[in-house]
C-alpha cells in the first residue's frame, strides 16, 4: 500500500492554498478594470464561485472529473460525495499524498476556471442566471475536459497530449467560453460610444501580483511532490511571466507610444497562462520564448478586439483563450524528456508527433467548449434571461443586483 509522504503532502496542501488565493485575486484583477458602479458585483463573481464550486466539486464534480472512467469521456459517479475518497493515497493520481489532498488541490483548479469567464460578461449579467450558468458550465464543460486530459484512461491522456497544469483544461476551455459569452450576450449599453475606463488600476496590479504569487502553487504544485520537478516548474513559471510582462509592455510602447502598466499586469497574466501547460516539461530558455510569444500574440489579439464589435469586457479570450492555445502548442514544440522523463519530447527535440497530439487536444477543446457554452447560454437566455435590464445596467450591478455600493459616497 502506498505510504503518505509528509513533505509531499505539505507541499500539495500549501499549493492548494496558493491556488485558492488566485480566485479572490482574480476578483481584484477584474474588479479594478470595470467601472466604479460595477466593482463590487465583479469581485463578488469570483468570491461566490469559490463557494459554489467548492460544494459542487465535493458532491459530484470530482467524481465526474477523476472518478472511474466511462469510455474515456467522463468519470462515473462512484465517488459521489467523496465516497471512497479517503486519506490514503490513490496510486493513479498521487502516490505519496492522501487522496483527499489531491482532491482539494484539484478543487482549486475547478474553482478558478469558471471564474475566468466572468470577465467577458462583466457589468451586465443577471446574478441569478450567473449562479446557474456557473454550475452548469462546471459540470458540463470543465469536468469532462478535466477527465479527458487528466483522468485515468481519459482519451486525451491516452493520446499522449501534455498539459502539466491546465493549458487546455483551464485556459482554452474558459477562454473560448468567454468569447461565446461575449457574442451571445451582446455589447454593454454605450459600448464604444461612452468611456468605459478602468476605475481602479492599483486594484488590477494588486490582483495580478497575487495571481503571480498563487500561480506557483498552480504550476509547481502540479508536480504533486516537493522536489526537482516542482523546482523546475517554479523557475519557468516566474521566467515566462516576467518575459511576457516585458514583451506586452514594449508592444504597447511601440503601438501607442506609452508603456502601459495595465499592459504589464496583463502581460504577466498572459505569460502565466502560456507557461501553465508547459511548466513541467520545459527549461528556462524555452520559458523565455513562450513568455515573449504570449506577450506579443495576446497583445495583438486584445488590440484587434478593442477595435471590433465584440464586447469581451475584460479581454478574457485574448489573454486566456489565445495564451492557453499558444502555451499548449508551444508545449508540443519545446517539451523535453530531459526536464521530465514522464513527459515526452516535442518537435524541437525530434518528436513532431507531439505537436500533432497537442493540436488535436486544443482543437477538440475549442470545439467542445464553444458548442456546449453556446447551448447553455441559449437555454438560460430563453428560460431565465441573461442580462440585467437596461436601466439596471445604467445604475450598475452593484446596486441593481446586490443593493450595495462598492464605495460610500460620504
Amino acid at each position: 500500500m502506498p505510504e503518505v509522504n509528509s513533505g509531499d503532502t505539505a507541499w500539495v496542501l500549501i499549493s492548494a492554498a496558493l491556488v485558492l488565493i488566485m480566485t479572490p485575486a482574480l476578483g481584484f484583477f477584474y474588479g479594478g478594470m470595470v467601472r466604479r458602479k460595477n466593482a463590487l458585483g465583479t469581485i463578488a463573481h469570483s468570491f461566490v464561485i469559490v463557494c459554489l464550486i467548492s460544494v459542487q466539486w465535493v458532491l459530484w464534480g470530482y467524481s465526474l472529473a477523476f472518478g472511474p472512467d466511462i469510455g474515456g469521456i467522463i468519470g462515473s459517479l462512484d465517488w459521489l460525495g467523496l465516497n471512497g475518497v479517503g486519506l490514503t493515497p490513490n496510486p493513479d493520481y498521487a502516490k505519496t499524498v492522501p487522496h483527499q489532498a489531491f482532491m482539494i488541490f484539484q478543487a482549486m483548479f475547478a474553482v478558478i476556471t469558471p471564474a475566468l469567464i466572468t470577465g467577458a460578461f462583466a457589468e451586465r449579467m443577471k446574478f441569478s442566471t450567473f449562479i446557474v450558468f456557473i454550475l452548469l458550465w462546471a459540470t458540463l464543460v470543465y469536468d469532462p475536459v478535466a477527465h479527458w486530459v487528466w483522468g485515468v484512461d481519459g482519451w486525451v491522456r491516452r493520446l499522449g497530449a501534455l498539459d502539466f497544469a491546465g493549458g487546455t483544461v483551464v485556459h482554452v476551455s474558459s477562454g473560448v467560453a468567454a468569447l461565446v459569452a461575449a457574442l451571445v450576450m451582446g455589447k454593454r449599453v454605450g459600448y464604444r460610444r461612452e468611456a468605459m475606463d478602468p476605475h481602479n488600476l492599483p486594484f488590477t496590479v494588486l490582483g495580478a501580483g497575487l495571481l503571480w504569487f498563487g500561480w506557483f502553487g498552480f504550476n509547481a504544485g502540479s508536480a504533486l511532490a516537493s522536489g526537482g520537478l516542482a523546482t523546475s516548474a517554479f523557475v519557468v513559471t516566474n521566467t515566462a511571466a516576467a518575459a511576457a510582462a516585458l514583451s506586452w509592455m514594449f508592444m504597447s510602447w511601440i503601438f501607442v507610444g506609452k508603456p502601459s502598466i495595465l499592459g504589464v499586469a496583463s502581460g504577466a497574466v498572459a505569460g502565466l497562462v502560456a507557461i501553465t501547460p508547459a511548466s513541467g516539461y520545459v527549461g528556462p530558455l524555452p520559458a523565455v520564448l513562450i513568455g515573449v510569444g504570449a506577450g506579443v500574440f495576446c497583445y495583438l489579439v486584445v488590440r484587434w478586439r478593442g477595435h471590433s464589435q465584440v464586447d469581451d469586457s475584460l479581454d478574457v479570450f485574448g489573454v486566456h483563450g489565445v495564451g492557453g492555445t499558444w502555451g499548449a502548442l508551444a508545449t508540443g514544440l519545446f517539451a523535453s524528456l530531459a526536464i521530465n522523463p514522464d513527459g515526452a519530447n516535442g518537435l524541437f527535440s525530434g518528436n513532431p508527433g507531439q505537436l500533432v497530439s497537442q493540436l488535436i487536444a486544443v482543437g477538440t477543446t475549442w470545439i467542445y467548449s464553444f458548442a456546449v457554452t453556446f447551448a447553455i447560454l441559449k437555454v438560460l437566455d430563453a428560460t431565465m434571461g441573461l442580462r440585467v435590464k437596461a436601466d439596471e445596467e445604467e445604475a450598475g450591478v452593484d446596486l441593481s443586483q446586490h443593493g450595495e455600493p462598492a464605495y460610500s459616497e460620504a
